[in-house]
């Protein structure tokens, strides 16, 4: 019996590639691929990559040379790929700067990845005549992906993402999505309540729903109605065994008041939401057009503060647009400020080629992004060292997810995503547990479980674990 092959996955960018990830790995399974943590014993390497920035670009060719110089010293050839949306928005230009690529697959093609890949073979090493897969297809790509094994979900553990919706018709001036993953599609709500009950009964308990643009789901329920984010919600709030939800990446234009309201009526709900503003000017959101302005924005804020009191706000913010000037950045300063956030990502701006952006006057100097960009991250530490600061001595359930560094400690998750250290049995991944936060630190918190229990039965395990000694035959 031949040995199988090895492949390796690596994810540039945001949660929908590691999904993406997941999912080829699942496909490829049927082939006879197995996973391996090593790209130097690999028969098949992939690189799933992002293009939102210019230095996630530069990256996926810095570690295709890394390849290429790994392949010759050990003398021996690997089939490399790059899928994602870097493959999309450059396609054959890859083959051309990276000789030892034999595929380019964009995102919305990667179910074709058998039948590639066996046309890849049959080249043998004649490089650089690779294949460019970057069409985007009439079939949906979801109906010909296997479903992973329970084996798979199990390993990947208690959480995991689902994406329900693809693409973006908003066409902001500094994005790519629009042209590497096309126009808002949503998957159907059935499918995924499938696909979700099929996770909970691998034992996961947490799914966070993505899409590029995800509150503006609008996929077909049973019946052929449209259904939105909150309806899909409400349905995967049912899943038995599902415990948790929660759904990212938002547009605040898309921010209903169903939508506001399912913060305050569905439990399973998580009080964290991630919220991208990008700007506090609105001259420079108009420059963006992001089609919302900070009056907007704050008017969500406080709506959906009302409707769930211990809800806590994450989001995006770019420093240094063309045109930014040092007013628009106070403005941003100032937003932030009175909304007070939990934890978000602050960006320089990266001109991406092709987008209207890139195109515009006044770029803002490279030292003034700099030093733009390290005042308003300092403030967002600030603002989230005091936010972990107010958990300590708050009671919460978190997800028991995975063990610690040490003998008896085990790693959960906090509603608001924090990580949070607490000592107890293996026995209890993939259960919930109430928790009081004892100590702070700049990267976790550490807390002790009320009473010594765990609670919620993970099918994923033989048995069903109670607490810190007593076992029940499932």
């Amino acid at each position: 019996m031949s040995e199988p092959r090895k492949l390796y996955v690596r994810s540039f960018g945001c949660q929908m590639n590691v999904y993406d990830a997941q999912r080829m790995t699942d496909t490829l399974a049927q082939e006879g691929y197995v996973e391996t943590d090593s790209p130097d014993d690999a028969d098949l390497v992939i690189l799933n990559t992002c293009h939102i920035r210019e230095k996630a670009g530069e990256k996926v060719y810095s570690e295709l040379g890394r390849l290429r110089k790994a392949q010759e010293e050990a003398g021996r050839r690997q089939m490399v790929a790059v899928a994602g949306c870097v493959a999309q928005a450059e396609g054959a230009e890859i083959l051309k700067r990276a000789r030892s690529v034999d595929l380019v697959v964009g995102p919305q093609s990667y179910h074709k990845l058998p039948e590639l890949i066996a046309a890849a073979e049959r080249r043998g090493g004649n490089r650089p005549a690779g294949i460019v897969e970057t069409e985007f297809p009439v079939e949906d790509k979801f109906d010909f992906l296997p479903p992973p094994t329970r084996a798979a979900i199990a390993r990947r553990g208690p959480t995991a993402f689902v994406t329900v919706q693809e693409g973006c018709d908003k066409f902001c001036t500094f994005c790519v999505v629009p042209y590497t993953r096309g126009a808002e599609v949503s998957r159907p709500l059935p499918k995924i309540l499938d696909e979700v009950s099929r996770l909970a009964d691998g034992g996961v308990r947490e799914v966070t729903l993505i899409g590029q643009n995800v509150n503006a789901y609008h996929g077909l329920d049973a019946a052929g109605r449209t259904a939105n984010l909150t309806e899909l919600v409400r349905a995967i709030a049912e899943v038995p065994g599902i415990a948790r939800v929660r759904y990212t990446t938002s547009h605040p234009r898309d921010m209903d008041d169903e939508l506001i309201a399912a913060h305050r009526e569905i439990p399973a709900l998580m009080p964290y939401l991630h919220l991208p503003v990008q700007s506090g000017s609105n001259r420079i959101l108009a420059a963006m057009n992001r089609r919302h302005d900070r009056e907007l924005f704050l008017d969500i804020v406080a709506r959906v503060r009302a409707a769930r009191p211990d809800i806590a706000f994450s989001s995006d913010f770019i420093v240094g647009f063309p045109g930014e000037s040092d007013a628009d950045f106070a403005d941003t300063m100032e937003l932030v400020e009175k909304v007070g956030f939990a934890s978000s990502f602050s960006f320089k701006y990266s001109s991406r080629p092709g987008t209207p952006a890139a195109g515009m006057g006044e770029q803002v100097p490279e030292a003034v992004k700099s030093e733009r960009i390290h005042a308003l991250q300092a403030l967002l530490d600030r603002q989230k060292a005091a936010f972990d600061a107010a958990c300590r001595g708050r009671r919460f359930d978190i997800l028991i997810e995975k063990p610690g560094r040490f003998p008896g400690q085990l790693i959960g998750r906090s509603p608001y995503l924090q990580s949070v250290v607490v000592e107890g049995p293996q026995e209890a991944i993939g259960t919930l547990a109430e928790v009081e936060v004892r100590e702070v630190s700049t990267k976790s918190l550490s807390g002790d479980i009320r009473g010594g229990e765990f609670f919620m039965r993970n099918p994923a395990r033989e048995s069903r674990f109670i607490g810190q000694s007593e076992k029940l035959e499932a």
